[in-house]
């Protein structure tokens, strides 16, 4: 898995003037005395999307609204919609340079997206990056179908009634679109209820 997350990355950054403010930089790879294969990434947060939304539900438990300000909790709602937004086009924007340089992520969730911050206040400076490159499949024409990460994807391409490459192609830029959906959807959540 290191190994196609290393491939990975050093083709999204094979060029210097392409490379995408929203996907986390290697640094270098290396393997232990043990054998263990490791990979160093640049340290631009330290938070998952992940983190954040387990912050933000266990600070909703905490708090109590506050009646005496009626605009505490759309001051609150506005700052949670901006910073929610940030990271969602964050994702999306990486997710999008990865399909535009013929690469699925295939394992996209909020543990995949690194946080710079998760102080809500902090949205204009939040800078979201995706990770977790491990399943990463290439869809370029000239190595359609091969790779053991693959197989399965072209499988339910095959069942789902792609029969071409660009249908199979874009069967998996529609899978990968449909995870990030789902992820749009726990975060929709998050901010439509500042109270629980």
């Amino acid at each position: 898995m290191a190994l196609n997350e290393l491939r990975t990355h050093a083709f999204l950054q094979s060029d210097a003037r392409d490379i995408c403010e929203n996907i986390q930089f290697l640094l270098g790879a290396f393997e232990t005395a043990t054998g263990e294969q490791w990979l160093a990434f640049r340290d631009d947060g330290r938070y998952s999307a992940a983190d954040y939304a387990k912050i933000t539900s266990e600070r909703q438990l905490k708090e109590r609204p506050n009646f005496w300000n009626p605009y505490d909790r759309a001051y609150k709602l506005e700052l949670r919609k901006y910073f929610v937004l940030r990271l969602l086009n964050g994702a999306m924007c990486g997710l999008v340079h990865m399909h535009n340089h013929d690469r699925l992520h295939q394992s996209l969730g909020p543990s995949s997206v690194v946080l710079n911050t998760v102080a809500e206040k902090n949205g204009y400076y939040l800078l979201p990056q995706l990770r977790d490159l491990a399943f990463s499949v290439d869809i370029g024409y000239s190595s359609m179908g091969v790779g053991a990460l693959s197989d399965g994807l072209w499988r339910r391409a095959s069942a789902a009634g792609a029969s071409t490459p660009l249908e199979k192609r874009a069967f998996g830029v529609a899978d990968d679109m449909q995870v990030f959906l789902f992820l749009f959807s726990s975060y929709k959540m998050q901010v439509s209820h500042i109270y629980v």
